[in-house]
């Protein structure tokens, strides 16, 4: 067989002296301009742009300085109003074989003396409500924060409340409530100092 030699690569023939451009005279096609320093315009261009610039992320600081503030307040009212209204509906929520307790699951959202006046007044009604096998509950249907400072606020709760009796055949107490509380905050928690009635209307049917 015919054996075929491979083909040697082509030589590439490179140049190891470096090409120099063409000589030209330093001053043909050339032209040379002399340093010069900013101008006035220019200077005051530049001032101005800084000035601007200053003053613009001062505006939008100013700008978001206030919204920040009032984010902060909505994002407290709505803590507020939340905090009264599950409140609400523990305080005034039972059975008969949880009434007992009541006053210690209510605990957490009360404060200074309206707390041991609260669990006064269920120690009080407890015997009662326990022989006339009473159930109440009672269901948030609003809330506001009526006003709002640092560390203190006042809300207004909104409720319809619902109660059975075997005394009553069960028929339905119901009742239209509204309170107002108000409210002081103590370790990052809204707690409720004081509370009193605004509106009650008796729903209940006349038989």
């Amino acid at each position: 067989p015919t054996t075929t030699e491979p083909a040697e690569p082509a030589e590439t023939v490179a140049s190891e002296e470096p090409v120099e451009a063409e000589d030209s005279e330093p001053g043909e096609g050339r032209v040379l301009v002399p340093h010069r320093p900013a101008g006035k315009r220019l200077i005051v261009a530049a001032i101005v742009a800084a000035v601007l610039f200053v003053g613009g992320a001062a505006f939008a600081g100013a700008t978001l300085q206030p919204y920040l503030a009032e984010r902060a307040a909505v994002d407290t009212k709505l803590d507020v109003a939340r905090t009264a209204a599950s409140a609400i509906s523990t305080l005034w929520t039972y059975t008969p074989d949880n009434m007992e307790s009541l006053p210690d699951r209510a605990e957490v959202f009360l404060g200074g003396d309206f707390a041991n006046e609260y669990r006064k007044y269920i120690d009080a009604i407890v015997a009662p409500n326990k022989q006339a096998q009473v159930t109440n509950t009672t269901q948030v249907m609003g809330a506001a924060v009526e006003s709002l400072s640092a560390d203190e606020a006042t809300a207004l709760v909104y409720t319809n409340s619902v109660a059975t009796s075997p005394v009553t055949k069960n028929i339905p107490s119901l009742r239209y409530l509204s309170y107002r509380l108000t409210m002081q905050r103590k370790d990052a928690k809204w707690l409720i100092t004081k509370m009193s009635t605004v509106t009650s209307f008796d729903l209940t049917p006349q038989l």
